[in-house]
């Protein structure tokens, strides 16, 4: 037993290993779950944030799709209108065109010019600003384009008038089944002063582009209209879609597409990617941040548990190894007391033959008066009687420490016995300059109890309050009435006081708070005692302090302890 104390105590490694062991898979079952859900929640939150950030450059090219198609469809109406209400001929008179465009100029926003074509293409009439009466647009691309289709929505454009405009047109056939055209420019105003909605940001760019990419608005980024975008315009775009887009400086960028319908006109509205992702990346920055510190918090714990736990186990294996240990020792301490009681039972005979022999022998010499040498021999013969009565003594000792003795009741004054008590410390207290104050409540009772058993319970109590406090320290000892039928005879030094968490085991046998000696017996030998007597023995501490000891003692045994069981003496 004591080779697997001593190996125990040599194997910190086994300590180490479970250590590890239960970080490790702390760390695993609390990293695992969290970092699942750590990104599951990033991307979760990543795609939601990108549909979020999205849904205003969708709406916004969206709305101004609808607000574009809308006005080129009301202006087209206006043509159609026209164009159905008045013959080709009242068209070309001149005057008939101005009274038309007079009222359009009045009820209605963008119009510049306005002009009557025949089938062979030169403007038969025209009102407007510039002069392109009789002007031949026969081979132009738009011309072919609105006889073939019966309505035309051209590029922005400069054309004679070297200025952004763009033309709508819209076919009819006169009595002859020839075809004409009625076409009016409109300004650019509409299309690049496209509000967008409020909280808008800076860096948002809007802008309109051809079907071959070819700017029809300004733009912040790509510049004046007539030039070419480096975007990879979508083929057949139907409705409004949004793209990401990375250009050659490689920067990313979100970009919406919108077409305009029956128009060579696709609304386009572009942003960076990281501005508008830049709540996202905050709130990324944050989940980051609270994973990281959350598996820090864990690590620590499981770091701090773990340190704790092991330790624990270890203190838990310590004691009881240095229990097994005890146990080896008290089991070797009964059996060297039962090879003592042997010993002495043995020795008890040659005792008395000696002693018997020695006293015929004295009788012997004493019955003749002229034995020769009868003084001499008288002289050597009564230590032999002395010694064997010593032995005898030591003898009979050894047994009655051995043997179990029935509790002996009998009328106590706790007074006189606490004070013949004190009188076995008395040599020390007065070498280590202790004050010790005794205390009786006037009037206490006599009390019935075992003499013996009571003297060993406090001396076992003041011995350890000696050991507790320093040199010039106090005892306060008290006996006071307890209810009508105890007495409490309280223990009282100002030492080192009892840690709490120990409080409750210091009446285990084998336990000790004494670090360099004590054999942990001597509170549990008493608290066993008290009981026997049917008392009760309490404690109380606080550590650094003080400590209490409460000895609650009846003043007339229970019935059923005056058949008396027995009990060990043991000294301590």
């Amino acid at each position: 037993m004591a080779g697997e104390w001593q190996e125990a105590s040599h194997t910190p490694f086994r300590y180490r290993g479970l250590w590890l062991a239960i970080v490790v898979s702390t760390c695993l079952v609390s990293f695992i779950p969290l970092i699942v859900m750590g990104f599951s929640n990033y991307y979760q939150y990543q795609e939601a944030f990108e549909d979020e950030v999205k849904h205003p450059i969708r709406l916004l090219a969206s709305n101004a799709r609808r607000s574009l198609q809308f006005y080129l469809e009301e202006r087209i109406s206006l043509l159609n209108f026209i164009i159905d209400d008045k013959a080709f001929a009242e068209l070309r008179d001149q005057k008939t065109l101005e009274q038309v465009f007079r009222n359009l100029k009045k009820n209605h926003s963008g119009f510049v010019d306005i002009g009557l074509i025949d089938a062979a293409g030169v403007q038969r009439s025209y009102v407007g600003p510039y002069g392109l009466l009789d002007k031949n647009y026969s081979g132009q691309d738009w011309l072919e384009q609105v006889l073939l289709y019966g309505q035309h929505v051209s590029d922005v454009f400069l054309g004679y008038r070297q200025f952004p405009h763009f033309s709508v047109s819209v076919k009819r056939l006169d009595g002859a089944g020839k075809p004409y055209i009625l076409r009016a420019s409109l300004n650019t105003d509409i299309i690049t002063q496209e509000p967008e909605p409020t909280g808008s940001r800076a860096s948002r760019d809007s802008f309109i582009v051809n079907r071959q990419g070819v700017l029809q608005t300004p733009s912040k980024i790509f510049g004046n209209i007539q030039t070419p975008i480096p975007l990879e315009l979508p083929s057949n775009i139907d409705g409004t879609i949004i793209r990401d887009e990375v250009d050659e400086h490689r920067r990313h960028r979100v970009v919406g597409y919108s077409p305009i319908d029956k128009s060579p006109f696709i609304f386009v509205v572009l942003e960076e990617r990281s501005t508008l992702l830049a709540s996202w990346f905050a709130l990324r920055n944050k989940l980051l941040s609270f994973l990281i510190i959350s598996m820090s918090v864990i690590l620590i714990v499981s770091l701090a548990g773990a340190t704790y736990m092991v330790n624990r186990l270890r203190k838990a294996d310590d004691q009881r190894l240095a229990l097994l240990y005890k146990v080896e020792h008290t089991s070797k301490m009964a059996s060297i007391g039962r090879l003592a009681a042997g010993v002495a039972h043995e020795v008890n005979n040659p005792l008395a033959i000696i002693n018997e022999k020695a006293g015929l022998l004295k009788d012997y010499v004493t019955l003749f008066e002229d034995f020769p040498h009868k003084d001499r021999f008288l002289k050597h013969i009564d230590p032999i009687l002395d010694s064997v009565e010593r032995c005898a003594q030591i003898t009979r000792r050894l047994l009655r420490f051995a043997r179990h003795i029935d509790i002996q009741w009998e009328p106590i004054e706790l007074e006189v016995l606490l004070k013949d008590v004190l009188a076995f410390v008395e040599k020390e207290s007065v070498y280590r300059r202790l004050t010790i104050n005794l205390y009786a409540e006037a009037g206490l009772p006599v009390i019935e109890s075992d003499r013996g058993r009571l003297q060993q319970v406090f001396l076992n109590i003041i011995n350890n309050a000696f050991d507790a406090i320093e040199d010039g320290g106090r005892i306060d000892i008290a006996l006071t009435l307890e209810g009508r039928d105890c007495i409490n005879v309280t223990i009282k030094d100002y030492g080192i006081g009892i840690p709490k968490d120990q409080l409750h085991s210091i009446f285990e046998p084998f336990y000790t708070t004494k670090k360099n000696h004590g054999t942990g017996l001597g509170l549990s030998i008493s608290y066993g005692i008290v009981e026997k007597l049917g008392g009760k023995l309490l404690a109380e501490s606080v550590e650094g302090e003080w400590t209490q000891f409460s000895v609650i003692l009846p003043i007339k045994p229970p019935l059923n302890t005056r058949s008396g069981g027995k009990t060990q003496s043991v000294i301590t």
